[in-house]
């Protein structure tokens, strides 16, 4: 008897769910508004930068990406991607999806393409607001 009912009651469920699904209030493209972020604190791609990259690109010794770009430059380019003023946000994505020298690859399902490209901008306007205040006259 109750396998008799089990297949329309389940039916109906799905049907319930999917209006109701369709009926409740929506972004206009689909995906909720988000908040700003509070005074003072960190921007999104100051965050992902400091989860993702700062292990290997971060500041101070112990850091293999920083000193392979400090070795790499000798100086002439600033070896901390946040400093670097010529960083281009799609060829900072290509490296990261594709990977360079040691530096590993990053799929998708690790960091993913929104995440990727508020990183790449975070990391060139970054770096091109450092370029421009250390600049000599």
């Amino acid at each position: 008897m109750i396998r008799r009912f089990a297949a329309p009651l389940s039916g109906l469920a799905l049907l319930c769910a999917v209006v109701a699904a369709a009926q409740s209030p929506r972004h206009p493209r689909g995906a909720p508004p988000v908040a700003p972020a509070p005074a003072g604190a960190p921007s999104k791609g100051a965050t992902l930068f400091a989860y993702h990259c700062a292990s290997c690109h971060g500041d101070g010794p112990g850091h293999p990406g920083t000193s392979a770009l400090a070795f790499k430059y000798k100086g002439e380019e600033p070896a901390l991607l946040t400093e670097r003023g010529d960083l281009d946000p799609n060829a900072i994505t290509l490296f990261v999806r594709s990977g360079i020298n040691a530096m590993p690859f990053f799929r998708k399902t690790e960091i993913g393409d929104a995440d990727l490209v508020t990183l790449a901008r975070y990391l060139s306007e970054t770096g091109k607001a450092h370029a421009k205040a250390t600049a000599k006259p």
